[in-house]
């Protein structure tokens, strides 16, 4: 069946998380026209029947995705934590237990970046970006594997810029530890039952994409897909869904990117080729808030 554009919730009256509850990390929303991609997941997610804990360190971004939800007749709580503290971690999943009655799937969404090269950074922001990209996933995953129930699903959210040929960053290395861990959890995890898989999130458009991206570029990011179109939120979370819900029950340590098809940067008409960047400030997308700009490509 093909989804309406339209309609981002794919048929929601199929319902395919009923039942189940779900924790998403730098699910709140800030723009009041974009959606950023962990709003998109929780939302999607809750359209489908789960009951949704919306984690974000800014609690009126948090409160705004959950009031959108509640607004369309699903369930959703706010959760409020900074992920960089490993007890925070802790104190957010026996959160979303206590509220929702159990856990049955993680996203692990936050993700924070720049340009900076990997010997170009201080020690200091090196170990930021690796605790804020890596870490967080971990203990997150660490906490949530004690409570989540035979059947359950983490989905880690990457980005295509691991693929990337250029330049290395400090970003980039740390999504590619996360895909590591997924494909390590996955078969850590298997005997409970548990799946791990990762979406790498390609050059979508978004609240960040929208505030900081010329028109201009904007046609040239779609040559950036073998389908010749741009990507949104909507396109990652149902990607989550899939991997969240039963469809994926013999799915797991797996990497599935959702980037429209990779494919040499083609121009707009009339303009010059463009160079393909690894990660250029104007693809990133905004998926938390932990103190600095918080980015998907």
């Amino acid at each position: 069946m093909t989804i309406p554009l339209d309609d981002p919730f794919g048929a929601a009256g199929d319902a395919w998380m009923t039942g189940r509850t779900a924790l998403v990390t730098g699910g709140g929303q800030t723009s009041d026209v974009h959606p950023g991609v962990g709003y998109a997941i929780s939302r999607v997610l809750a359209a489908h029947g789960a009951q949704v804990a919306v984690l974000d360190r800014d609690e009126a971004a948090a409160r705004r995705t959950v009031q959108r939800i509640e607004a369309d007749g699903g369930t959703a709580v706010v959760v409020v934590a900074d992920l960089l503290d490993d007890d925070a971690c802790r104190g957010a999943v026996e959160q979303t237990v206590a509220a929702l009655g159990g856990l049955d799937t993680l996203v692990n969404n936050v993700a924070v970046g720049d340009r900076a090269g990997i010997f170009e950074v201080s020690p200091e922001r090196f170990s930021q970006l690796m605790d804020l990209n890596l870490t967080t996933a971990w203990q997150m995953t660490r906490h949530a594997v004690e409570v989540l129930r035979h059947g359950g699903a983490i989905v880690n959210i990457s980005s295509v810029g691991v693929r990337a040929r250029g330049p290395g960053m400090v970003y980039n290395l740390a999504k590619a530890a996360l895909e590591n861990l997924t494909v390590g959890a996955a078969n850590t995890l298997g005997d409970r039952g548990v799946r791990v898989n990762c979406v790498q999130v390609g050059a979508i458009w978004g609240a960040f994409a929208a505030a900081n991206t010329s028109e201009q570029m904007r046609a040239v990011r779609k040559g950036w897909s073998a389908l010749g179109t741009e990507g949104t939120p909507w396109d990652i979370a149902q990607a989550v869904l899939f991997l969240a819900s039963d469809r994926a029950r013999w799915i797991s340590g797996q990497i599935l990117s959702v980037d429209g098809g990779p494919s040499t940067p083609k121009p707009p008409p009339g303009a010059a080729a463009p160079a393909a960047p690894a990660v250029e400030a104007s693809t990133l997308e905004i998926t938390s808030s932990e103190g600095v700009p918080s980015v998907h490509p």
